[in-house]
């Protein structure tokens, strides 16, 4: 398995030197009745032994009859049963000697360990964090990964517990986004209005810690994100105030355009003379009009231009 590049800010995870690979493992249905076989072949020299009537046909009938049960015992303990999307990770004295990924009855070396891992897509929800942003603004975020094991190896024997290790490494990797990219900006990347770009750097930042644990991560997505709630007041007066702000310079760029455009069509049509203070004037009143936020009450002048 390949290693992604290391991101700024994330720790250079070591490379484990083991890897996932095919244990040997035999159909378990005709081993089941070769144990079977051998057990009741077993039981019937125990039985049939003693009545022979010699002793020595009991000696040999019990000793045949023991080995018997005791070697159908040892291949049924073989027998392991993988449902699908499982696995199984085999030791053998302490040693890796694969992996049993085909499901249904299996059969493999009785004395080996077998582990049972799941292959299956996971969630994992991050608890609510309270975390400083690049500005310096506390935030609470939280985010939800979806995850994988691919391989089982590197899961059972790179780490302590797989499944703690993708927690701990989520909850790092959800800290260490949220503290390098403000909660709300217009110049660079923030938190809320570039949520695609984040997630993207966090699943990229998450890939990189669970790697080394034989760990894919499929998706990860912020699920709740907010200013705390000692700053949350006035960061919603600063945004509203950003707003009004935004509509007003919105606003007055429209009516600039809209007074232009009525000189010009005034000139063209030759509609009326109008020398510099008139046209100051007209500026003014439609520069009123079109930017107060309440309905004009217009006065109708029923003399000249200039009484």
């Amino acid at each position: 398995m390949t290693e992604p590049p290391t991101a700024a800010g994330v720790p250079d995870m070591p490379s484990p030197a083991i890897t996932e690979r095919p244990a040997k493992d035999a159909n378990g249905w005709p081993m089941l009745g070769l144990a079977l076989l051998l057990i009741l072949i077993g039981v019937l020299a125990l039985v049939l032994g003693p009545a022979s009537g010699g002793t020595a046909g009991v000696a040999v009938g019990i000793v045949l009859g023991v080995l018997l049960v005791l070697s159908g015992l040892v291949v049924a303990a073989g027998l392991t049963a993988v449902a699908p999307n499982e696995s199984r990770v085999l030791q053998l004295l302490g040693r890796y000697v694969g992996t049993v990924r085909n499901d249904g009855l299996r059969w493999v070396n009785p004395i080996t360990q077998r582990q049972r891992i799941s292959t299956r897509i996971r969630n994992h929800e991050t608890g609510l964090a309270k975390v400083n942003d690049l500005d310096g603004n506390p935030i609470e975020i939280s985010a939800v990964v979806v995850w994988q094991v691919k391989d089982t190896a590197r899961a059972v024997f790179a780490v302590d517990d797989f499944v703690e290790f993708v927690a701990f490494q989520t909850e790092a990797a959800v800290r260490h986004i949220a503290g390098s990219f403000p909660y709300d900006s217009h110049e660079r990347l923030s938190l809320r209005d570039n949520a695609d770009e984040i997630t993207a750097k966090l699943s990229q930042e998450l890939a990189q810690r669970v790697a080394s644990a034989g760990v894919t991560i499929i998706e990860s997505r912020i699920t709740r994100l907010a200013y705390a709630p000692e700053i949350a007041q006035a960061m919603l007066r600063r945004q509203q105030a950003g707003a009004v702000v935004a509509a007003r310079q919105r606003i007055v760029e429209g009516a600039v355009g809209m007074v232009q455009l009525a000189l010009e069509r005034l000139d063209e049509e030759d509609v009326v003379e109008l020398d510099e203070e008139r046209k100051a004037a007209m500026v003014s009143n439609l520069l009123v009009v079109l930017c107060a936020d309440r309905d004009a009450q217009p006065v109708v002048n029923t003399g000249s231009l200039y009484q």
